[in-house]
């Protein structure tokens, strides 16, 4: 059952009249820089919170002790949480967004911190990915607050600063100690679809070891390169059978397989001693995460076995599990694709993404977890990750909306 008419014009016209105040929140957000790494995501946490609190909200701040930071490869973390209680204060349900963004890198036309404007279009680092959802769910909680509609539950913003270094000391590290225990947890958007699955991902380290020789005497040595060159050979053997492999989640198609880092040598004129190559597995989520990391240890280890001098050290640098459905979800996939849909004046239903999110670490805790937020129809329209990013400001405005109004239908 939809909320009443009331409710929803009072939500309506609550951000149709602050759509100025949103552009110029997000805007000043866009204006910090968060890269990620290096990860000195303090500053924006600071500033973030500054201007949460001239909206009225009560903002907490919960700065991750520095030796976790450090472990974590980063510089600063502070995650800020918003609560509001209405009514009997149940269920509780979390918006998750993050702050920190990937380097600009080269190539834009824009100053990628000038949160430039063209066309009813904002372009800018993170602008879509995702501190526009910090926008989203701010204004999304301040038109429910004034919806005048009758409530029970509490919502929570998390807004954290560690999910281009994995969200261990961002939303898992919030869960864990105990500062939020949520039923529900919408995390940042990445189209207009709502996404209930994504794929996980696996980082290993491969170390190729030989021994080094003059140039002039490579008969002395073991070449560690050469090794590592029938590794590369064996894993690009083993990628391609992985176009095989089919998710039957809509928006996820096959594993991947991409070997994105190579390190090695001494000088031009002696044999290699040393190669690490680093590899990024993408892994659908019908798959056994620990059963893929066996399958490509194995393999290292079986290329290697054979050759004289040469021995392979495989390390894991990261895994992050597939998310998929909680049980019990289904109440809110249905009350935000029909919101959607109304909103959007078009069909919206679920898909999955082959990319990984932070929603992952609230569904490992039991919470029913969806992913929407300010996301345009794909990651790619929104040039997430590269040059020009950017954001239709009145998919903004509409995905607030509908955010507010599932609040409102969810609470109510």
């Amino acid at each position: 059952m939809s909320i009443d008419k009331a409710t929803a014009a009072a939500i309506h016209d609550f951000i149709a009249a602050r759509q100025g105040d949103m552009q110029g929140f997000l805007a000043e957000l866009v204006k910090v820089p968060s890269d990620n790494p290096p990860g000195d995501c303090a500053p924006h946490a600071k500033r973030a919170a500054e201007l949460l609190e001239k909206l009225g909200f009560t903002v907490e701040r919960h700065p991750v002790p520095e030796e976790l930071v450090k472990q974590n490869g980063m510089i600063s973390c502070t995650n800020l949480v918003i609560r509001k209680k209405f009514g009997s204060g149940a269920p509780i349900v979390a918006l998750n967004a993050h702050g920190d963004v990937v380097a600009p890198g080269e190539g834009w036309s824009v100053d990628p911190y000038a949160a430039v404007v063209k066309d009813g279009v904002m372009y800018g680092r993170g602008v879509a990915v995702s501190k526009s959802d910090f926008v989203t769910y701010a204004y999304a909680l301040l038109a429910l607050e004034t919806s005048g509609g009758k409530l029970n539950g509490t919502i929570e913003l998390h807004l954290t600063y560690d999910e281009e270094a994995g969200g261990a000391i961002g939303p898992q590290w919030l869960i864990e100690q105990g500062i939020s225990k949520p039923d529900y947890a919408f995390s940042a958007g990445f189209s207009y679809a709502v996404t209930t699955a994504h794929n996980g991902c696996l980082h290993l380290e491969v170390t190729v070891n030989g021994k080094s020789a003059h140039a002039a005497r490579p008969d002395t040595g073991h070449d560690a390169l050469e090794a590592a060159t029938k590794v590369l050979s064996a894993l690009y053997a083993y990628r391609d059978t992985l176009s095989g492999i089919h998710s039957k989640t809509e928006g996820i198609t096959s594993p991947s397989l991409v070997v994105g880092l190579i390190r090695g040598g001494i000088n031009t004129n002696v044999v290699p001693d040393k190669v690490s190559l680093r590899l990024d597995r993408r892994i659908i989520p019908e798959e056994n995460p620990e059963q893929v990391e066996a399958n490509l240890r194995n393999l290292i280890s079986r290329t290697v076995q054979d050759l004289p001098g040469i021995t392979a050290h495989v390390s894991r640098i990261m895994l992050a599990r597939p998310f998929g459905i909680v049980p019990g979800v289904e109440k809110l996939i249905d009350i935000l694709t029909r919101n959607a849909t109304e909103i959007m004046g078009k069909p919206v239903g679920t898909e999955g993404i082959p990319l990984y999110t932070d929603a992952r670490h609230y569904s490992a805790a039991g919470v029913k977890t969806v992913l929407y937020g300010a996301g345009p129809r794909n990651l790619l329209e929104a040039n997430g990750h590269r040059a020009d990013e950017k954001l239709v400001l009145s998919d903004l405005y509409k995905a607030t909306e509908v955010v507010a109004r599932t609040l409102a239908e969810l609470l109510g």
